[in-house]
């Protein structure tokens, strides 16, 4: 799909060219009315800083992971390429992402490419902030849910611990989220001085304050991304803590049982071999003195754990 903006613009006349899953056709169209080379998915894919901040000419090619809503609400990384010139500015991306929609609804009518590319940046990192913000209202909300207390210590075992793992399981996937959003937050915060740099020459001087203020936000966003990473690992370790409780609690019960039974079985042991001369075998009250005897073997022991505090 291929956007022109302004809205209802020629391809001659255009300013931002902004294409989603393009084909050859569409390419070619812009190609031919801007003169610049239309990156491919693979060119757009590398990882290497060359690759992802490039200039031949006037002409600067950028690319950058971008975070979008994928199937099930799963957050994916999409890669985005940026073909910027004094003239022109062309997008290209593979997937909906709201701060394009959001930066051609604020498009002026009368604009250039850099003001053009400075009011996309502007609206991708607003939607960063609004995503970091509302995974740390999550990370909270979790928080919440591991520290109750008194709601652990009243559930069931096995409820608890279905309780832990699917704690567990959220952390793990909010601590997916926050390493993607790092990612884009780190190619986003190398493209805005790069741009600054590169194209100094040609870039409208009322647009330097917005390029400065957006790498102060980008600067701030990424200390709160190591904030809610920091965070993250602290309620994995909380929980894997808590799990670790659960488990020495079962194994302190299988401990106590353990050596409780111990005595009674001694006792029966001894009075069940049997031998000739055994004088409590004709005592009148021999079955019960020996039921007797078994019982206390196990009160003492259970006795001394609970005076002691152990269970």
């Amino acid at each position: 799909m291929l956007t022109l903006y302004p809205a209802g613009a020629e391809p001659t006349h255009a300013i931002w060219f902004d294409l989603m899953n393009p084909t050859e056709a569409e390419r070619a169209i812009v190609e031919a009315a801007t003169g610049l080379s239309v990156p491919t998915l693979a060119q757009i894919s590398e990882i290497e800083s060359s690759s992802r901040l490039n200039a031949v000419g006037d002409a600067l090619y950028l690319s950058t992971p971008a975070i979008a809503r994928g199937a099930a609400d799963v957050p994916e990384v999409s890669p985005i390429g940026l073909v910027l010139s004094p003239r022109h500015l062309v997008s290209i991306r593979f997937t909906e992402l709201t701060a394009f929609h959001t930066a051609g609804q604020r498009f002026p009518p009368r604009t250039c490419s850099a003001e053009a590319f400075v009011s996309l940046f502007e609206a991708i990192v607003d939607r960063l902030a609004d995503v970091l913000e509302q995974v740390g209202l999550r990370l909270d909300n979790l928080s919440q849910d591991v520290f109750q207390s008194e709601s652990h210590a009243r559930t069931r075992h096995r409820a608890a611990d279905a309780a832990l793992r699917d704690i567990l399981r959220m952390v793990g996937r909010i601590g997916d989220h926050v390493s993607k959003l790092r990612e884009v937050l780190l190619g986003v915060g190398r493209i805005v001085p790069y741009v600054s740099e590169m194209a100094h020459d040609w870039l409208p001087e009322e647009l330097a304050p917005r390029l400065k203020t957006l790498r102060r936000d980008i600067d701030s966003l990424r200390d709160y991304d190591g904030h809610l990473d920091s965070k993250v690992q602290f309620l994995l370790d909380a929980t894997l803590g808590f799990i670790n409780i659960q488990q020495n609690n079962i194994f302190k019960i299988l401990t106590v049982v353990s050596v409780v039974g111990i005595p009674p079985t001694l006792v029966a042991g001894i009075y069940g071999m049997n031998f000739k001369n055994m004088p409590e075998l004709s005592w009148s009250w021999g079955y019960e003195y020996g039921w007797a005897v078994i019982i206390l073997s196990a009160l003492i022991p259970l006795a001394w754990f609970l005076w002691r505090r152990w269970i």
